[in-house]
């Protein structure tokens, strides 16, 4: 198991959840973030959200109370644009929000009844509907690549626990009998893309997040040591059925800086 480096030389912090619950900030996050922006290699916000452009991250985080500038937060979107562009893909049916359109706009939708190279899978909220669903499939045995934009199972919303994208891109999978390339968590190349933004080595950078999974599980894969908070989504029955073994485990991030030497504030 990768050992937690005290101080590290930089930070991934995964947002939803870890920074924020909803609309409101967990208790001490704002404080917590400054003091890992402190560190040597600063500290770099990586989220699974599709559901909103990057552009409306950042400002939400903003009004919470959130000190960051725009280059802290890294989301799927770059990758998948990136993924696309080497394999070719010209074509793609964007199962994404309108919102996340603005951040894939260099890719030409071409949603419909018509194939495309790639079925690209994110967050459609109320729009995930039989119908949907049923010509993203059509899509794939036509030939189509499935790209995920992440893989979490499930996240928490203001009513409750709701399946994510990752849960449907199963279903996909399962019926088309197809693999998925998944650019967002837990995927080892979204960690090594945010790493090599920081400018650290894997053993001197750590991973914090509510997701044992996505965010600890996908995080020890690249070889971080990775905390898991108990805020968000975090569920101890989920992690002992995991089988993974964070790191480090406490209440909040706001215990983050004591516990790697870091002064807050």
């Amino acid at each position: 198991m990768a050992t937690l480096p005290t101080p590290p030389a930089g930070a991934l912090v995964d947002i939803d959840g870890v920074l924020h619950v909803g609309a409101e900030p967990v208790p001490g996050a704002p404080q917590a973030l400054r003091a890992l922006r402190r560190l040597p290699a600063g500290a770099r916000l990586l989220t699974n959200t599709t559901s909103r452009s990057r552009r409306e991250i950042i400002a939400a985080l903003r009004e919470q109370g959130f000190e960051l500038a725009e280059g802290d937060v890294l989301t799927p979107a770059a990758l998948a644009l990136a993924h696309c562009r080497e394999r070719g893909y010209r074509r793609v049916n964007l199962l994404v929000s309108d919102s996340l359109r603005e951040d894939l706009a260099g890719l030409e939708d071409g949603g419909g009844e018509g194939a495309v190279d790639a079925v690209v899978l994110g967050d459609l909220g109320e729009d995930f509907r039989p119908a949907v669903l049923d010509l993203a499939f059509r899509q794939l045995l036509g030939g189509a690549a499935l790209l995920a934009l992440q893989h979490n199972r499930f996240w928490r919303r203001k009513d409750g626990l709701a399946m994510d994208v990752g849960a449907y891109s199963a279903a996909l999978e399962y019926a088309a009998g197809v693999e998925p390339a998944v650019v967002g968590k837990p995927s080892r190349r979204f960690f090594e893309a945010a790493l090599a933004d920081l400018g650290v080595a894997p053993e001197d950078a750590i991973m914090v997040g509510d997701d044992v999974e996505g965010d600890v599980g996908g995080g020890l894969g690249a070889g971080i040591a990775s905390v898991l908070v108990r805020t968000g989504k975090y569920d101890e029955d989920a992690v002992s059925r995991s089988g993974i073994e964070p790191t480090a485990t406490i209440d909040s991030v706001a215990e983050l800086p004591a516990l790697l030497g870091a002064e807050a504030g």
